[in-house]
């Protein structure tokens, strides 16, 4: 009897196997958070660059005021319709070397540390980005965003948008915003209608106006006073007024 050969069954087919290149959760996670930070980043430098132009409405800290005090008293005014002495004593008060600093005054930090943290060494650039971009207080985070948009806003604006926009938005009674405000809280005035003794009355009660009165200033307020006129005269002279100076 013949022998029936065996057929061969067909060589299996080998199937590759596919794997699977999808990231895993970890990694999209990963990537929704670099995206909403880099998304984050883009909208922060487009809010700094936007108030280069445009007039802040109204600020973080203004907000949180109107809600504690139900209104404010607050009016915008140009660079232009202020006297041009108010900038000038307002640099004076508070940042003498306003236009040769990049935002931060590395000597006034210097010498606060020097005398044990007593005194402040805060810029107008700081001020600006604390009162227009950020919230109050003295908490790191709020310290760390500070340092990394004083730069930025530096890089974006001109030296005189930082004197206006400070000028605007700086507290100067509890309620009481900007120059115009002040001007006519206190004398009565517009901000282009300010003597020389009134604007570094004005400027001699930052940066603690919810306890001092501009226009009834105690002995020692008046000696500020008479060394922010002085002041304003110096930089005026010494070219110190000239990057926000027409």
């Amino acid at each position: 009897m013949a022998k029936t050969a065996k057929k061969k069954s067909p060589a299996k087919r080998k199937t590759a196997t596919r794997k699977d290149t999808r990231p895993g959760p970890l990694r999209r996670l990963l990537r929704w958070v670099w995206r909403a930070l880099f998304w984050g980043v883009v909208a922060v430098v487009l809010w700094v660059l936007a108030y280069r132009w445009i007039d802040p409405p109204v600020t973080p800290y203004m907000l949180s005021e109107r809600m504690r005090l139900g209104a404010l008293d607050h009016e915008w005014v140009d660079l232009d319709d202020m006297v041009p002495v108010m900038a000038r004593a307002a640099v004076a008060a508070e940042d003498a070397n306003f236009c040769a600093h990049w935002g931060f005054d590395v000597t006034a930090i210097r010498e606060a540390i020097e005398a044990g943290g007593t005194r402040g060494a805060s810029t107008i650039s700081q001020q600006v980005v604390k009162n227009a971009f950020l919230w109050q207080g003295r908490s790191w985070p709020r310290k760390a965003l500070e340092a990394g948009l004083t730069p930025l806003m530096e890089a974006l604006w001109p030296k005189r948008r930082v004197v206006e926009v400070y000028l605007n938005v700086a507290e100067f009674d509890e309620g009481v915003f900007g120059v115009q405000a002040a001007a006519r809280r206190y004398f009565g005035v517009d901000a282009a209608d300010l003597s020389t003794g009134q604007a570094a009355a004005l400027a001699s009660i930052l940066p603690n106006p919810k306890v001092r009165d501009a226009a009834a200033l105690t002995p020692a307020l008046q000696r500020k006073a008479r060394r922010v006129r002085d002041g304003a005269a110096t930089i005026r002279a010494d070219g110190r007024a000239a990057c926000f100076e027409d």
